[in-house]
């Protein structure tokens, strides 16, 4: 039997020019996941990313602290990267629904001025998903919600079917697409779609238990665990709990 992990990235920078790149904190919290594999006797057999930045470096700084090694030493000879594990156009999204947050100064403003700004903007993004996952609006956005769904789990499905001998598959993506394919493996309706997302951890990890073929039986999926970050529970300090 194999594993598949799918792992969040580490906090990326929210609010900056550039939300795909770690902060800091990101950093931590990928290297933190990487000490607890190395303490749990972890094996990965196949490392795979997305084509963003954050899927790289969370990747990269993850493997080095489980290798205990320097980034710049870390073999990364016949890691994969995959761009149908890449998030949605998230900005996109947003913006569609509310034009001014295209302006990061506006997003910062609106964080720092408001009460309750985290639940204001969860409710307007929330706002922003039902828009995009409505398919009344397709032809104002980069990619449809379907195509999103069916790029994700054409992503996941050609790592069941590599055959490389693999039995743990860690791939580092976004919260989006592990929402997607957990949806798609659950067969939860497009409406759990964001209170799933929403619960992600940054560097959380969510295993699925892969039994293949046998005696004529097709493959079998099993979610064995989704958005496990006790690595992060661990150090027993709130900061580094994030979502975003």
């Amino acid at each position: 039997m194999a594993q598949l992990y799918l792992i969040r990235h580490g906090q990326a920078s929210f609010g900056s020019q550039n939300y795909d790149q770690l902060s800091e904190l990101g950093t931590q919290q990928s290297r933190q996941l990487g000490r607890w594999w190395a303490e749990r006797d972890f094996s990965a057999h196949r490392i795979v990313t997305g084509a963003l930045h954050r899927h790289q470096q969370t990747a990269l700084a993850c493997m080095s602290a489980f290798r205990d090694c320097e980034e710049s030493k870390l073999d990364t000879v016949g890691w994969y990267t995959d761009a149908g594990f890449n998030e949605y156009h998230h900005h996109e999204v947003l913006v569609k629904h509310v034009p001014e947050f295209e302006d990061p100064a506006f997003v910062k403003h609106f964080l720092k001025s408001k009460p309750d700004a985290v639940r204001e903007f969860q409710d307007i993004f929330s706002a922003a998903i039902t828009r995009w996952m409505s398919g009344q609006f397709d032809t104002d956005y980069t990619e449809t919600w379907h195509a999103f769904q069916t790029r994700c789990i054409a992503a996941f499905h050609k790592q069941l079917v590599l055959n490389d001998g693999a039995k743990n598959i860690a791939v580092f993506t976004s919260g989006g697409t592990i929402s997607a394919i957990c949806q798609h493996l659950l067969h939860l309706p497009d409406s759990k779609f964001s209170e799933l997302n929403w619960t992600l951890v940054n560097s959380g990890v969510t295993r699925i238990h892969v039994q293949p073929e046998r005696d004529g039986q097709a493959q079998r999926l099993a979610l064995a665990y989704l958005n496990n970050f006790s690595h992060l529970e661990l150090l027993n300090d709130p900061k580094y709990i994030t979502y975003v």
